[in-house]
């Protein structure tokens, strides 16, 4: 049995011509020579380097395809009879409703979570509403890096960026919607740093939180993208971007003055953060304004992730967000992202033994999220529960962002007169098939009546998690957040015995 995929994929639109296949090599088992190319062997011998990255981005997303061996779906959720924690034992107050899911997080800048979710870094497609719909609902969302790279009136100076008019309206997404509850965050890897964007959104943009990376997307390597041509590869480089091979490089001139040019690529730099260097950033950027600080880590060596949060520690920074295999949206190889990092709940695993080992020593933890295939209440419920009292929160990226799609269209055609047929026993205006518009109704008045249906759908998506959430907790007799716990699990695989210890 294999847990890969075969060479057929939804993030470069492969597919196997057979249906017999070699589980080994995921090849058909019968190759024909007169095969026009629909596996990633025939796009490879065409389109050559590139295709190990996705060739399906753009308005979409791409996760991971690996049946892994291992997942919170091999543990259910516990139930109990008796009693109540949280609240008082009786009938009036031993309800769904009274389930607190309210959260605190920060050192010297407290922030407070209605729910225990954020939204991890995105910043394409409906970013809008992602945005939007994270401030509607009270949680803590984060804007991807290299969000330059969107904006077509960003201005250079000397390498450093001196206008950035994108990140005002990104900024404006969130807090046009604030109400005191969760925070915006930028994200900023190597070259963000480099360019001065920590710098400019704190002083001129009005940032006051954000997210250090490790890794691409927390995927691993950074990106390669190819150049179109060799004037685009001298921009590149004009502009403080890495391009191999060099176009100044006295070998590429001669090439194209022969017309032979290579192909051009620009490449992501790689952090290089060390405890000095970290902790300097730190200290600069706070002395700038910086009231908040988070970390994204991934499921690299464990050694790796303990570095990571013995540094987070040190630094007292405020949330550190881990991200697994098996979740998504961005864009690394088609392979590292089946083939590479720990699996989720196995770096949940790793995060928690090292968070129980600090504590006893005496340390200052920062809020921990998990994220990575998140899409549902019961997994939520279970990675809470799971993390024993050290994961806060989840992040629910990939999912949150199809609501914020899915919400924008469905209310397109609504307004259009086009009502989806399956929406049409609820009725035929927003107000109708929208449910939660009236809990939105209830925090903001009837400005509600103009917020984006996009926005709507992911406060509607999230306050399903969140009802969802309080079910199980209710089940368990536990009415807060902070009593989930290993005992709220039940194992049902041998490798769900083993996790459990």
């Amino acid at each position: 049995m294999s847990f890969s995929p075969s060479l057929s994929s939804g993030f470069t639109a492969a597919r196997n011509r057979s249906k017999y296949i070699s589980p080994q090599s995921g090849m058909c088992s019968l190759c024909a020579d007169k095969c026009l190319g629909t596996c990633e062997i025939g796009q490879a011998a065409v389109l050559g380097k590139m295709s190990v990255y996705p060739t399906t981005t753009g308005p979409n997303q791409i996760a991971s395809e690996k049946d892994y061996p291992v997942d919170f779906s091999h543990f259910n959720i516990n139930g109990r009879a008796f009693g109540a924690i949280g609240t008082e034992a009786d009938y009036e107050h031993a309800e769904i409703f009274n389930v607190n899911l309210a959260s605190e997080y920060g050192n010297d800048n407290k922030i407070k979570l209605d729910l225990p979710i954020v939204l991890p870094a995105l910043i394409k497609m409906n970013w809008v509403d992602y945005f939007g719909g994270a401030a509607m609902a009270g949680v803590t969302c984060m804007i991807g890096e290299d969000a330059r790279n969107k904006d077509d009136e960003l201005k250079i100076e000397n390498g450093k960026i001196s206008s950035f008019p994108m990140l005002q309206k990104i900024h404006d997404s969130f807090y046009k919607y604030y109400r005191g509850v969760g925070q915006m965050v930028l994200q900023c890897n190597v070259d963000d740093h480099l360019m001065g964007v920590p710098e400019i959104a704190l002083n001129k943009y009005g940032f006051e939180a954000l997210e250090f990376k490790f890794g691409q997307g927390a995927k691993g390597t950074q990106p390669a993208n190819r150049i179109k041509d060799y004037d685009e590869a001298v921009k590149k480089v004009e502009c403080g971007a890495l391009v191999f091979p060099n176009p100044f490089d006295p070998k590429i001139i001669e090439l194209k003055e022969k017309g032979c040019c290579p192909n051009f690529y620009t490449y992501g730099r790689l952090p290089m953060w060390t405890e000095e260097s970290m902790s300097k950033r730190i200290s600069e950027l706070r002395a700038m304004g910086m009231k908040n600080v988070y970390f994204k880590m991934a499921g690299f060596d464990p050694s790796d992730v303990e570095r990571v949060i013995n540094m987070a520690v040190e630094n007292r920074v405020d949330m550190v967000t881990f991200d697994g295999a098996g979740g998504g949206s961005g864009y690394s190889p088609s392979k590292m992202m089946n083939e590479w990092s720990l699996p989720t709940i196995l770096l949940e695993k790793v995060v928690v033994d090292i968070c129980a080992k600090l504590q006893k020593q005496g340390k200052v933890l920062p809020a921990m999220v998990m994220t990575g295939g998140f899409a549902s209440e019961d997994q939520i419920f279970k990675s809470l529960a799971y993390g024993d009292g050290f994961i806060n929160a989840i992040g629910v990226c990939r999912a949150s962002m199809a609501a914020a799609m899915t919400g924008k269209t469905i209310g397109d055609e609504i307004k259009a007169g086009r009502t989806p047929e399956f929406f049409k026993k609820f009725g035929s205006t927003v107000d109708e098939v929208f449910h939660d518009l009236a809990d939105l109704r209830g925090i903001y008045g009837k400005e509600a009546d103009n917020f984006s249906t996009g926005a709507i759908g992911v406060f509607s998506y999230l306050n399903k998690l969140a009802f969802g959430l309080r079910h199980f907790a209710a089940l368990n007799r536990k009415f807060d957040l902070k009593y989930f716990d290993r005992s709220d699990l039940i194992p049902l695989t041998y490798y769900a015995s083993d996790l459990m210890g």
